[in-house]
């Protein structure tokens, strides 16, 4: 079901490749080009934190967009993103004591180097930037925060709602993402089709999110990580990645690309995100993946999406 995405190569020979399922959709939501079955459902993960932060400022949920891109981030857990969401906490009355997302060490290479030794804590983890929005919204909604992370809970299930309209299709499973919130299964297609939607609406809760977004990049990921550096390359592209290798990228007149590495590595993002662009006649600073014998370039990455 799926299709040939990359290939790595070692002195002219294909030595491994990455299968998955890409999907690229013009400006007017008609499909420009796809490779494997686009109607796979996937687990979306961190993709949807645009739709998840929406969600939120429907609710009521008010933040400076510096912020408000921290709460649709997988941050890497710099110093300046855990003071910033001290801060969304402080607005909810709370403290790190009221997040119940997982436990974790920085996300970012840089930052999970100056962490050490350090026991991993839940303020450090990548998604707490969300975790700490959704309190704030319980807050501001007079809605319990025991157990803001249940299915079943007014916020998760506005957050549901918001997902199911923009995707235009019903969630037929809800299970859990890394973070412990609640994670809706959706069609690769669907997905792509709510990533553009929520770019060229109109609604101010739509679009506050993404530019705030747009206007932050480094917030919704962090120094050195690929998707704020091609947010800060390309004007108006918004771009978010997930585990387990999906990734959504969209541009302001709706052309987006959505893909999903099968193997679940991200080992060919860079390349597949510069290939996709090229595709829409975008071109980026981009250096090839380099494949090494010894200290002599001898391959590289390659994509296979054109």
């Amino acid at each position: 079901m799926d299709g040939l995405l990359a290939e790595v190569t070692r002195s002219g020979v294909v030595e491994s490749a990455h299968r998955g399922y890409l999907v690229m959709l013009n400006s007017d939501g008609s499909v420009f080009k796809s490779i494997g079955d686009i109607d796979t459902k996937i687990f979306p993960r961190s993709t949807v934190k645009s739709f998840q932060a929406s969600a939120m400022v429907r609710a009521g949920l008010k933040l400076e967009p510096r912020l408000l891109a921290l709460a649709a981030s997988s941050h890497s857990g710099s110093a300046k993103h855990l003071e910033a969401i001290r801060e969304i906490l402080t607005l909810a009355g709370l403290d790190e004591s009221a997040l119940q997302c997982a436990f974790d060490r920085p996300l970012g290479d840089a930052e999970r180097r100056a962490w050490g030794d350090a026991q991993p804590t839940r303020i450090a983890m990548n998604c707490s930037g969300k975790h700490a929005a959704m309190l704030l919204t319980c807050v501001i909604n007079k809605w319990p925060i025991e157990n803001y992370l249940d299915p079943n809970h007014p916020l998760q299930l506005a957050i549901k709602s918001e997902i199911e309209n923009l995707a235009g299709e019903m969630i037929t499973l809800t299970s859990a993402d890394g973070c412990g919130a609640p994670l809706f299964l959706m069609t690769l297609i669907g997905l792509a089709r709510a990533i553009r939607a929520i770019t060229i609406s109109t609604d101010e809760a739509h679009q506050s999110v993404m530019d705030a977004s747009r206007t932050f990049p480094e917030m919704v990921a962090g120094k050195e990580r690929l998707t704020t550096q091609m947010m800060q390359e390309v004007p108006g592209l918004y771009m978010k990645d997930g585990a387990e290798a999906v990734e959504v990228c969209t541009l302001q007149d709706g052309r987006t690309f959505v893909f999903k590495v099968s193997d679940g590595s991200l080992r060919p993002f860079r390349t597949l995100v510069h290939a996709s662009l090229l595709e829409f006649g975008i071109s980026t600073a981009f250096e090839p993946e380099k494949v090494m014998g010894g200290s002599e370039v001898i391959g590289t990455i390659r994509a296979t999406i054109s």
